[in-house]
């Protein structure tokens, strides 16, 4: 055990020699940072594909015709009533649901845009447990409400879509019909998903009534432990219905967990790259820090002799250089502490200005 004197010794030594002890200290500070980044970073990852996996879209399938384009704009798309019935009526599946994608004319205090208006059946509303969005402001649609409206996020921001904010209660104009306004969803980070117009199913075909109105997309809800099973008899059944063979099929039927199996192989491929850049981090650390005391001891061969030549032990010259090295990362554990608790207080005061901020837009 190191004593006073040796200790002494040691910090008095890294004062005279403080030029190449903050640059060891600083290659320390960088080596945890990098690791505390990069494993924070791959267990967020896994944190959100395990949360995929148990969440609410685990136990859920899309079927979509394929097409060229987008829902709405491609009439390749054609996913109908008799699909809807089909898929409803398989085996595995609980539930289903169609929603429809159209392209409607929007306008607000004399203002005129297009965008995507979105209708789905608020008795089963899977299209939003799929999307995971949820109603920020009023409240989600019920059924029978011809003349109401949800807005995407980007409608309470003034210059956003139109130059004034739409608030709650506002009146609209879908497709030269007054609507009002009954809710807001949550922010999604898509400018086109944050900006679609939401109506029951029964409005959509209300708004276009020349129009033969087909699904851009159905979701249903099967048993999660026998999804794929679930797959091949929603594939037989929409074959049979829609009269075709098998590898013909115009449409596609897609499993979240298949998705997220897929992505997870991705993620591994990619969390492994992160924990090599990790380990290649300690590694220069530690040979930094091993090659700072090297020299130090190259450096003190006479102080190391005139130590041993006064009565000190091999051993009591190795505390000496141990403990300065385990100063040194001290003070870099220490550094790296304060820096990250600073770092967190500027986040949480940005984010505090931001809501401030917002807050004022929305009035």
């Amino acid at each position: 055990m190191i004593g006073i004197e040796g200790i002494r010794y040691s910090l008095r030594n890294l004062f005279h020699r403080k030029g190449r002890s903050l640059l060891t200290i600083l290659s320390i500070f960088i080596g945890i940072a990098t690791i505390f980044i990069f494993v924070s970073f791959g267990l967020g990852l896994y944190g959100y594909m395990n949360d995929l996996l148990v969440g609410s879209s685990a136990d859920k399938i899309v079927i979509m015709a394929k097409g060229v384009g987008v829902p709405g704009l491609d009439t390749t798309f054609k996913l109908e009533d008799k699909d809807l019935r089909a898929i409803e009526k398989t085996a595995g599946v609980y539930e289903a649901s169609g929603t429809i994608f159209k392209v409607a004319k929007i306008g607000f205090k004399d203002e005129n845009k297009f965008v995507f208006i979105i209708g789905y059946d608020p008795k089963n509303p899977l299209m939003v447990d799929v999307w995971g969005i949820e109603i920020m402001d009023g409240r989600d649609l019920q059924s029978g409400e011809m003349t109401k409206v949800v807005l995407g996020y980007n409608y309470r921001i003034k210059d956003k879509i139109f130059s004034k904010e739409i608030k709650l209660n506002d009146k609209i104009v879908v497709q030269d019909r007054n609507m009002r306004v009954v809710g807001f969803y949550e922010s999604v980070g898509n400018p086109q998903d944050d900006s679609n117009v939401y109506v029951i199913e029964d409005a959509v075909k209300s708004l276009f009534p020349n129009d033969t109105i087909s699904y851009g997309m159905i979701v249903a809800r099967v048993n999660p432990d026998k999804v794929e099973r679930t797959i091949k008899n929603v594939e037989n059944k929409l074959r049979a219905v829609r009269n075709l063979d098998k590898g013909k099929e115009d449409f596609y039927v897609q499993s979240f967990s298949s998705l997220i199996e897929s992505y997870s192989m991705a993620m591994n491929i990619i969390i492994g790259f992160i924990i090599l850049i990790a380990l290649i981090s300690v590694i220069v650390s530690a040979v930094n820090t091993a090659n700072t005391m090297i020299t130090s001891v190259i450096e003190r061969t006479r102080e190391i002799g005139i130590i041993k030549a006064i009565g000190g032990k091999n051993s009591e010259v190795f505390e000496i250089f141990l403990f300065e090295s385990a100063f040194l990362g001290f003070v870099a554990g220490i550094v790296f502490c304060v820096f990250y608790q600073i770092l967190w207080l500027l986040i949480f005061v940005v984010f505090c200005i931001d809501q401030c901020l917002f807050g004022c837009l929305v009035q």
